[in-house]
């Protein structure tokens, strides 16, 4: 039988497959309710402390998320964080289902002697550090240096290396965080090179990404014409595979591949099959030189490539290293995990015990249910698919029933535990006063970066308990 009171679902995560997911309940049942929870004040998750400032476009994404916030039923709660706030036990009384939808929220480490020294640090760090982070706004990162690693070849990695050789009026139009804006003015750095283990054919970042390495205002694009030439082994692949992406991204390597530098103050290396080996410490003790391995590509005994290392060596001399080697999902109280995939333990959404049953009223949606995989869009498809179940579930009967199903019910526990709360309304108040601050100063927005800076604008007193 299907539920005998109105829907209730609880969506953990405020991101892409959040929305989506809280977007589908709410088209597919117009009875039901869902409430968005995230730990951070803000909504929109990777989208507002991902996407890189200078792709504002991608931003736009926001717009929709706004429509499904406007619809009846759906409530945000910022600022409460699951398993310290509100847990698994707390949820159940009051909701048929919780959605976790957390995303991949730690960095994979290189696994190298030195990958801890001083100034070496991850990706995500950085990235969330120059796009307002509360968590990592009070981060330093020493631009005094002349040159900077960069390991891996995604879009991630690529947003960084970008937001190292823009200028200062490029960055000063978008809506990058004033501190990270005023360290990178001063910023020393003139080379950036940036690694990659395999091939140009199998390079991880998207052809516009690729495009706009080329056309940089500042930074000379420099690519080894040979370490452009794809080997024999994925030669054929490519020729045996053809696939349109793939080709226009390599004659694009190929046409940035041996051009004369033209003088401009940074150099952007893009190279191909190398990997870090050492860090090596400067007379500082902080991040000196990266040795490096030269690699070739083989095909496993399943048919793929991979790469190897060969004898040839060499170092690169720099004073500051980023791993942009991919991102791992996070364990969370009382929701079985898979460590060797570092995802939640599911079934096409549905999640699972140890012995492979589904575990009633629990789901799984974006990178933490599939890994980190796909751009923002694929995260919908997903999370449909996800909603699927559950509303096939609560069809079915299969789903548990809360204690109190009342919409006041959950408002007063989460008031209870977390009562400096930011719901919707308080965020668009907030969003509302940063593009305000942005007109003034002819950007898109000028962000709030610690909680208390957003809890002072929404005019709100006393102690505060967010972390930020």
């Amino acid at each position: 039988m299907p539920t005998s009171s109105p829907l209730r679902v609880a969506v953990i995560g405020a991101g892409p497959a959040g929305f989506y997911a809280a977007e589908h309940v709410l088209k597919s049942d117009d009875t039901a309710s869902v409430d968005v929870y995230d730990r951070l004040p803000t909504p929109f998750g990777l989208v507002r402390a991902g996407v890189a400032p200078d792709h504002q476009k991608i931003k736009n994404v926001t717009r929709v998320y706004g429509k499904t916030a406007a619809r009846p039923g759906f409530r945000f709660f910022g600022g409460v964080d699951y398993g310290r706030d509100v847990s698994l036990d707390h949820l159940r009384k009051y909701y048929h289902a919780i959605i976790f939808a957390t995303g991949a929220q730690i960095d994979r480490r290189l696994g190298i002697e030195g990958e801890d020294l001083p100034r070496s640090h991850s990706a995500t760090e950085f990235v969330a550090w120059y796009n307002g982070h509360p968590d990592f706004c009070d981060l330093q990162f020493d631009l005094t240096q002349k040159a900077a690693v960069i390991v891996g070849v995604g879009n991630v990695a690529v947003d960084v290396a970008r937001i190292l050789c823009r200028t200062h009026g490029e960055l000063a139009a978008t809506d990058i965080a004033d501190y990270a804006l005023e360290a990178l003015r001063v910023s020393q750095i003139q080379d950036v090179y940036v690694l990659g283990r395999r091939g140009p054919t199998q390079a991880a970042f998207t052809n516009p990404e690729a495009k706009e390495l080329g056309e940089m205002e500042a930074a000379d694009l420099i690519i080894d014409p040979a370490e452009a030439t794809p080997d024999p082994i994925s030669a054929k692949e490519l020729a045996d595979n053809p696939d349109r992406e793939s080709v226009r991204k390599l004659e694009m390597i190929q046409s940035f591949a041996g051009r004369e530098t033209t003088g401009k103050p940074k150099r952007l290396h893009l190279r191909f099959l190398v990997s870090p080996t050492i860090i090596r410490p400067a007379a500082d003790g902080g991040v000196g030189a990266v040795d490096i391995v030269h690699n070739e590509i083989y095909r496993t005994d399943r048919g793929g490539l991979r790469p190897r290392p060969t004898d040839r060596t060499s170092t690169l001399d720099a004073g500051l290293v980023f791993r942009s080697v991919g991102y791992r999902g996070v364990a969370l109280p009382d929701v079985p995990f898979r460590e060797d995939w570092a995802v939640i333990q599911n079934v096409d959404g549905r999640v699972t015990d140890d012995d492979d049953h589904p575990v009633p009223g629990l789901y799984a949606a974006g990178w933490i249910k599939r890994g980190p995989s796909g751009v923002i869009g694929t995260n919908k498809a997903c999370s449909v698919e996800t909603v699927n179940q559950l509303l096939a579930d609560a069809e079915s009967g299969r789903l548990p029933e809360p204690h109190d199903p009342s919409r006041d019910g959950a408002l007063g526990m989460v008031a209870a535990a977390r009562p400096d709360f930011i719901d919707f309304e308080a965020w668009e108040r907030l969003d509302q006063l940063e593009i305000a601050a942005g007109e003034a100063s002819g950007r898109p927005r000028v962000k709030f970066t610690t909680v208390k800076e957003m809890q002072e604008a929404l005019g709100r007193a006393g102690p505060r308990r967010m972390r930020g």
